[in-house]
């Protein structure tokens, strides 16, 4: 089973578009007959008269390509052509600079919510009828759990490093991670991993065994990690406190 402990550590929020091109080289042998200048390259009947003629239309291309394969299906193409004949002739932008990241995260996070809703329903449904189950508790927040064994020890703070053992599951039992597997407790920082960790550990006492069921917002967000944990996911985590490092009297 890939290890996947690195994926604990809290994901970056903000998305990013890969606009990079890739050029592609190509030899074009020229047919040249008398009194004939040589064939120019043509597409959908547009002749591409220069160099920059073809390289405009390969950024478009490529470019949308790469938007078009991250799940974006149309652009407002005026106001796109209207940023670029900005951009290259200097004039001041719509949207401030600082902003206009934001702009664009907002729009892919508006695109994965669409492609990835069947996830998020499936997520709110489970936990709507778990939290209805007996022994079942949850927070302001969001995060639900189940004591299984309650220890005696001390509770950790966020600031703290504890020593755990836990599994990792998604609602279709599907198991990702285990330090049971790897038969290696693990050590981590409380407050650099995901919210419901940090949330949910802190609830724990010393020895304590409890299981928790993270809601995507918790857990690794419209992100996901990997290739086991897709965005959206709502997981469950069976979590057993061993230690808080470096405290007396556990």
């Amino acid at each position: 089973m890939k290890k996947i402990i690195i994926t604990l550590m809290l994901p970056l929020c903000a998305l990013t578009i890969n606009a990079q091109t890739k050029a592609k080289t190509t030899t074009a042998k020229k047919t040249t007959t008398a009194g004939k200048a040589p064939v120019k390259n043509t597409a959908a009947g547009t002749v591409f008269k220069s160099t920059l003629d073809s390289a405009s239309y390969a950024f478009g291309n490529t470019m949308a390509s790469s938007m078009k394969n991250d799940g974006l299906n149309s652009l407002n193409y005026d106001l796109l052509i209207r940023g670029l004949k900005d951009a290259f002739g200097g004039a001041a932008p719509l949207i401030p600079k600082e902003k206009s990241q934001t702009a664009i995260n907002n729009l892919f996070v508006s695109v994965s919510r669409q492609k990835h809703a069947p996830t998020i329903a499936e997520g709110k449904a489970f936990l709507e009828n778990n939290k209805k189950q007996p022994g079942i508790q949850a927070t302001a927040s969001g995060l639900q759990y189940q004591v299984i064994n309650k220890g005696t020890g001390i509770r950790p703070k966020a600031t703290d490093t504890v020593l755990v053992n836990y599994r990792g599951t998604l609602l279709n039992g599907k198991q990702f991670d285990s330090s049971y597997d790897r038969k290696e407790p693990l050590s981590l920082p409380l407050n650099g991993v995901i919210a419901g960790w940090t949330e949910g550990v802190q609830l724990m006492q010393t020895g304590s065994k409890y299981k928790f069921f993270v809601p995507y917002n918790l857990a690794y967000g419209e992100r996901g990690a990997g290739e086991d944990i897709p965005p959206y996911s709502t997981l469950i985590f069976e979590i057993e406190l061993l230690k808080v490092n470096g405290k007396p009297g556990e």
